[in-house]
């Protein structure tokens, strides 16, 4: 006998399933949809008349007909709802209220101030705060949606392990959810990237992903088969942390050499800074930000490199040659279809694509070189968002990959 619980979950699963069939295959009939998934009828016709009583679906015209009654077509309803997805990073915590789509419908940008612990957890949730006081659908919301960098404990909503924000064992979705009375997702930025490019991108023909961000630090994220792999302890994807220069300079993990003490705008930016004011190198670079360092950022130094500057192009083939033997270790362990790469360094950025590809096409066993498959972003500068709102998508809707 099937439990009344049992039976509720079910149910649950199977109006998961039906809205991801109309999602994906809409316009549809109802009857199209119980053929698709195999599912009842009857089963469809309960589900789908709830699933437009919320909203969620909508009638939208009417489809052919090989005898009979011309069939009623579903679509999918993304305007209705909303979700707020929110970014947090070691610079800036960024929240945007989002369609089911992921259309930005409005976005907050907000930095950090160097702040820690604690107090980036305290600011986070007053700047929660002042932003959902700004919403005037609440009622619609789905839930909140945080992606951060670091060790991320997704199951039982946990921060576990972030060395630049000072970050340990934060029950960070038990808490947002307390304050807010919203369903609240967590996971690691960059998982979250990579399903992100599957539900937005131009990707998503991809079930083995190695998707690679390089910001205030590097991260990856796997997919292996279609599922984000996460690790024993859901610390897969840190090859920020592994070593490219042996006795190199000293990370923040404790060790030494790691690829993010090289590869990040912040090193970057150091480079720049110390060839200007320390080597007197020559560089357009210092036409470009009027002499002052303060307004050296991504886009000046991608700037320079499309303008073809000495200096510039020697910082970015420094940057492939650590960058690349973090990969070609990648892709020989785990042979992934393709390498995603963003990043404000790599946005707008087709040299640094165009390098990566010739240095690994020189690092990696030669049965893999015809195939080596890396590309830029195909979500743009907010990718992080998108990111953040596959998140939701996944964990309260089951959306497919």
């Amino acid at each position: 006998m099937q439990r009344t619980g049992d039976l509720k979950l079910i149910q649950e699963l199977n109006r998961s399933i039906i809205l991801d069939t109309i999602r994906k295959k809409g316009p549809i009939s109802r009857s199209q949809v119980a053929k698709e998934i195999k599912i009842s009828p009857t089963t469809v016709t309960s589900a789908v008349n709830d699933l437009i009583r919320k909203g969620m679906v909508i009638e939208d015209g009417v489809g052919h007909s090989s005898g009979g009654r011309k069939p009623v077509l579903l679509r999918f309803n993304p305007s209705k709802h909303s979700i707020i997805a929110i970014s947090i990073t070691n610079s800036y915590i960024k929240m945007a209220d989002m369609d089911l789509e992921g259309k930005i419908l409005r976005k907050n940008v907000h930095p950090v101030n160097q702040l820690q612990g604690d107090d980036i957890i305290l600011l986070l949730i007053d700047l929660l705060e002042q932003f959902v006081a700004g919403n005037d659908r609440l009622e619609f919301c789905e839930g909140i949606s945080i992606i951060t960098p670091g060790i991320v404990d997704s199951n039982n909503g946990m921060i576990g392990y972030n060395t630049k924000l000072k970050l340990y064992d934060v029950p960070l979705t038990e808490m947002i959810e307390e304050k807010f009375n919203l369903p609240t997702f967590l996971d690691n930025d960059v998982n979250a990237f990579a399903v992100g490019e599957y539900y937005f991108g131009s990707f998503n023909s991809y079930k083995d992903i190695m998707y690679l961000t390089i910001g205030d630090g590097v991260g990856s994220g796997l997919m292996i088969n279609g599922t984000i792999y996460r690790g024993f302890k859901g610390s897969s994807g840190e090859i920020g942390h592994t070593t490219v220069v042996p006795g190199g300079s000293k990370c923040e993990c404790g060790n030494n050499g790691c690829l993010e003490n090289y590869v990040n705008w912040p090193a970057i930016y150091s480079s720049i800074v110390s060839s200007i004011l320390t080597k007197g190198r020559d560089t357009l670079i210092k036409n470009l930000i009027e002499n002052d360092v303060r307004k050296l950022t991504p886009e000046i130094f991608i700037e320079a490199i499309k303008r073809n500057d000495k200096l510039s192009i020697e910082i970015l083939d420094e940057i492939i040659s650590y960058l690349s033997i973090a990969i070609s270790n990648t892709i020989h362990l785990l042979n992934p279809e393709i390498i995603i790469i963003s990043g404000e360094v790599v946005q707008d950025n087709p040299l640094f694509i165009k390098k990566i590809r010739e240095k690994l096409s020189e690092m990696v066993i030669p049965i893999l070189k015809e195939d080596i498959n890396i590309q830029s972003t195909s979500l743009g500068s907010d990718f992080d968002l998108l990111g953040a709102a596959a998140v939701i998508l996944q964990g309260k809707f089951r959306f497919q990959l």
